[in-house]
């Protein structure tokens, strides 16, 4: 992925500032931590973009390879996560320290979820591939696809940059994505009704929209921490409308 942070780069919070400590080595503990999080990111994308085509060109070696890549994610996920534990336990941080850890910890898993999913599509194009390719259900996956590529994008980028004005928009395209999802739903369920000896291979491509549909939502997740990490505000589980109040105190009133 070629969005990285700066070393000496300064996040400023609702509480403080990330990246100015006594200590040198927390310094570096805090920015190796976020850097191993981009690239865990970096390895996530390749894995979605390595699903997709596999899936819409029959491509069963591709496929395969995602499946067993997916190992190298859960590893990520594995060694971040102790790393977050031994700042948690030496450091014992606060304000923005500790949120940002909170956060990290959040968002990988979220970014090991996201290749379950990738991992997920990967298994469903090779069961398609065995029978006729049926490109008839694919062309209305591949716009879809191609807006859930750029959320995940957009959002490792709003990570990187601690950008909550950019995680706004990821919220907002996550609901264009719900609804183009919906869409497509009805689309398959209709292929189904009408023929229903294409029911197998139909449920095969719905379960492969429905994967795209929740790394959408796991993006979608990602901002929120990013949010939540540089305003001190948790917007899980509240509308748009109310998030944006929180990112932007007062935008309403005028």
């Amino acid at each position: 992925m070629g969005n990285k942070t700066q070393t000496k780069k300064v996040i400023k919070m609702e509480t403080g500032e990330f990246g100015q400590h006594i200590s040198q080595q927390f310094n570096e503990e805090l920015e190796d931590i976020r850097n191993r999080v981009l690239s865990m990111g970096g390895l996530v994308e390749r894995q979605l973009a390595d699903a997709i085509t596999s899936m819409m060109e029959g491509d069963v070696e591709l496929a395969e390879s995602v499946v067993v890549k997916d190992q190298r994610v859960n590893g990520l996920e594995v060694a971040i996560d102790e790393e977050c534990s031994r700042v948690l336990a030496r450091r014992q941080p606060a304000a923005g320290d500790l949120r940002l850890v909170v956060a990290v910890i959040k968002t990988i898993t979220d970014l090991e979820r996201i290749g379950d999913q990738a991992e997920r599509i990967a298994r469903f194009s090779m069961r398609l591939a065995e029978g006729s390719r049926g490109h008839g259900y694919f062309h209305e996956l591949q716009h879809l696809a191609d807006s859930v590529r750029q959320i995940l994008n957009e959002a490792l980028d709003t990570f990187a940059r601690m950008d909550v004005d950019a995680a706004l928009e990821v919220v907002r395209s996550d609901i264009a994505i719900d609804q183009e999802y919906d869409a497509i739903m009805r689309q398959l369920i209709t292929v189904m009704m009408e023929d229903p000896r294409n029911v197998t291979r139909v449920l095969d491509v719905m379960w492969s929209v429905r994967a795209l549909e929740r790394i959408a939502d796991h993006a979608k997740n990602i901002c929120e921490y990013v949010i939540y990490l540089v305003k001190g505000k948790d917007v899980r589980h509240i509308g748009l409308d109310m998030m944006e109040l929180a990112v932007n105190p007062g935008t309403k009133d005028s």
